[in-house]
C-alpha cells in the first residue's frame, strides 16, 4: 500500500465507513468489522480503513466503575487525533464518555450527524443511537480523525 498525497479523507466517507460496521457484534478488545468489536474497535477499525493504525492499545477493563485514576482513552486520542472542543462537534467526530465525573472515560462512539452517533456496547451490536441529554451529560471529549493523506492499495 502507498500513501496517495492527492485524496484527503472527507467526513463523509469517514461516516459512511462507520455505518458499515453496523451490526457488528459486541466482543471486548476485538476489532473486526461484521465479527466482532468494542467501542474502542470500532474507532481502530475506522481509523484503519484510511490510516495505518498508530498502536495497539494494550489490554483494558472493560469496567465503568474501574475508577484508577488513568485516562488511557484520552491519552491515547491526544497522540493520535485532534481535539476539538465540545461544542463544536461535527460528524465523523469521536465522543468520549464517562459515567461519572471522577472516572476516567472508558467509551467512544462516533457522531454521524448532529442528533445520532454510532457506538458498541456490551450485550448488543454496533448501533446508531439518539445523542439524548443523558449521552450529552457524560461526554467528556471530542476529537477529529486525523488530517493526512489517505492509503490507496497500489497492488
Amino acid at each position: 500500500m502507498d500513501i496517495a498525497h492527492t485524496n484527503s479523507v472527507s467526513s463523509e466517507m469517514i461516516i459512511s465507513e462507520a455505518l458499515g460496521w453496523i451490526g457488528t457484534p459486541y466482543k471486548h478488545q476485538a476489532c473486526c468489522k461484521g465479527v466482532g468489536c468494542d467501542c474502542l474497535g470500532l474507532i481502530r477499525g475506522v481509523y484503519r480503513a484510511f490510516w495505518p493504525e498508530p498502536e495497539q492499545p494494550p489490554s483494558y477493563n472493560p469496567d465503568w466503575a474501574d475508577a484508577n485514576g488513568q485516562e488511557n482513552l484520552v491519552d491515547a486520542a491526544m497522540r493520535h487525533l485532534l481535539p476539538v472542543d465540545l461544542n463544536d462537534r461535527k460528524p465523523a467526530n469521536i465522543l468520549l464518555f464517562r459515567y461519572k465525573r471522577s472516572f476516567p472515560a472508558k467509551h467512544a462512539g462516533i457522531l454521524i450527524d448532529d442528533a445520532r452517533f454510532l457506538h458498541a456496547q456490551a450485550g448488543g451490536t454496533v448501533s446508531l443511537v439518539f445523542l439524548s441529554p443523558w449521552w450529552l451529560r457524560h461526554l467528556s471529549h471530542v476529537f477529529a480523525f486525523p488530517s493526512l493523506p489517505r492509503i490507496v492499495s497500489t497492488e
